[in-house]
């Protein structure tokens, strides 16, 4: 009983380590990569799609993306939602291609982006302590039912921090590597 709240903390605490990572990835640095175009929807057919199943997202050089829209028709509609999105990108297309120049990030906008993304880093923190507590309770209940003994919860306890502390451990690399990221020129 306790090894499947140890498993299911554990799972779940991975899985707010990939959702931080998801996070991150959003967060602009001074390079061009694919993914900062990953939740930007279009209107295709009356329906939201993901701008990646409507055209090829590459990345040219550092500095730029491009976009190969499979639908010529929808060049206008990918300029669109680029536009809107937050992201403060300005497509320019040239009839088959949309081009996207990523404007350098001032010192002043990276010091955001820092502050950005500590605060992603603290809610993934805030995730994993709200998962060790749910555990810690599954496994407080088990000994009020006495189906476990004082010392096993103890020990069970014990087990769940230093998962956590692994888990919280790894927050702590990815939020350093974001803002050595960030703050490079």
């Amino acid at each position: 009983m306790i090894e499947e709240i140890k498993q299911d903390a554990q799972e779940r605490m991975s899985k707010s380590i990939e959702a931080l990572k998801n996070n991150l990835n959003k967060v602009r640095t001074g390079r061009a990569h694919a993914s900062l175009l990953d939740n930007i929807s279009v209107e295709y057919y009356g329906m939201d799609t993901p701008l990646n199943q409507v055209g090829n997202i590459s990345v040219p050089d550092a500095r730029n993306l491009s976009i190969t829209v499979f639908d010529k028709a929808m060049i206008a509609a990918v300029e669109k939602a680029i536009m809107k999105s937050d992201l403060g990108l300005n497509p320019q297309s040239n009839g088959t291609l949309i081009r996207i120049p990523l404007p350098p990030l001032t010192e002043e906008r990276r010091k955001d982006l820092v502050k950005v993304v500590r605060g992603e880093a603290e809610s993934g923190k805030v995730a994993i302590r709200n998962i060790r507590r749910d555990a810690n309770s599954d496994i407080k209940s088990l000994n009020k039912e006495k189906e476990i003994s004082d010392d096993e919860m103890h020990q069970a306890e014990d087990e769940i921090q230093k998962i956590t502390d692994t888990y919280v451990k790894q927050v702590d690399e990815l939020l350093v590597k974001k803002e050595a990221e960030l703050m490079e020129i």
